[in-house]
């Protein structure tokens, strides 16, 4: 290694990357669930109705049975981990000079929002729309924000202890 964080992603195996990408995404989609629940907690709605919402989304027929919250959790945190890969992948093949610098947790945070747009305005409309009623727009984007500072954190404490090694 010649030396600059930049450089990392090029180094790790991509066994590695996508080690770091799962722990992003679980910690991301783990911050959307918590953020999730203490706002229809504050409302006085119940957070259960979103995770329900979820696998009604993915899973119509299994929106009512007894597991539909479970499931729901489940099927986020899949699509987390997932996202999390994405990014821990295509981020340093697409933009590597950014990677390692300040400018790279405000790109996590930015595509994040813009998986938020796509989901509520175009994806969810089309196969649920019932979905993007459960929580106001901004609830529901800032955890979508809430998910980039998290996976941006672990991309940063990650290369912060690559570097150091």
């Amino acid at each position: 290694m010649t030396g600059t964080t930049a450089q990392l992603p090029t180094v790790l195996s991509r066994g590695r990357v996508w080690s770091i990408g799962a722990i992003a995404g679980l910690a991301g989609g783990a911050m959307e669930v918590a953020w999730i629940a203490l706002y229809q907690s504050l409302s006085g709605h119940d957070g259960a109705i979103v995770a329900r919402g979820v696998t009604q989304t993915v899973i119509p027929d299994l929106a009512a049975a007894p597991s539909a919250v479970a499931l729901g959790l489940a099927i986020h945190m899949a699509l987390a981990v997932g996202l999390g890969i994405v990014i821990a992948v295509m981020v340093p093949k697409l933009l590597p000079r950014i990677v390692g610098t300040v400018l790279e947790p405000m790109l996590v945070v930015a595509l994040l929002v813009g998986v938020w747009a796509m989901n509520f305005f175009v994806v969810l409309p089309a196969i649920n729309p019932d979905f993007v009623t459960l929580v106001p727009y901004g609830a529901s984007l800032a955890s979508k924000v809430l998910f980039g500072f998290a996976a941006a954190t672990v991309f940063w404490f990650t290369r912060r202890q690559r570097a150091a090694a």
